[in-house]
């Protein structure tokens, strides 16, 4: 039998949680069905479920980039006390810490937008030397045709 969880009260539902998440980190159902290997309407049906078997949870815990026990002990309560503490006090190490757990002091938004600009210049960089290579393969192509019609 597969390990499904639920909370012992019956008040956490996963899917909920799921969707709460998706929200906060900004994602996009379709987003997390690709990521998922599912459809949108398959996401759309499990954020409409209670419950979720263990392998299903891992892998949708490390789509949206969190570990499976914040999905299964997500309260919004939890959020706002985290989002106020981020927000509203300074970042001394005393004001990080949430619930067990010490909160990041940068905005992880910005750090991916650099990552992506990061990509970006990289694949920009790669896509001016793949186009500097095939110049020169055509340049010395047109020298052997050259070269050929001067030995006949």
């Amino acid at each position: 039998m597969k390990d499904t969880y639920t909370k012992f009260s019956g008040k956490i539902h996963l899917g909920k949680n799921v969707a709460r998440i998706r929200d906060i980190k900004g994602i996009k159902q379709e987003v997390l069905a690709t990521e998922l290997g599912i459809s949108q309407q398959a996401v759309s049906q499990m954020e409409q479920k209670g419950t979720m078997n263990k392998e299903k949870l891992e892998e949708v815990a490390k789509a949206l980039g969190v570990k499976p026990e914040a999905i299964k002990e997500f309260t919004m309560e939890t959020a706002i006390t985290i989002i106020n503490g981020n927000c509203f006090h300074d970042n001394s190490s005393n004001n990080r810490r949430v619930s067990g757990s010490i909160q990041p002091t940068f905005n992880p938004v910005e750090k991916e937008e650099e990552l992506y600009k990061t990509l970006l210049k990289r694949e920009q960089e790669k896509n001016k030397i793949f186009s500097e290579l095939h110049k020169t393969v055509f340049d010395l192509v047109e020298e052997v045709k050259k070269i050929e019609t001067k030995i006949k």
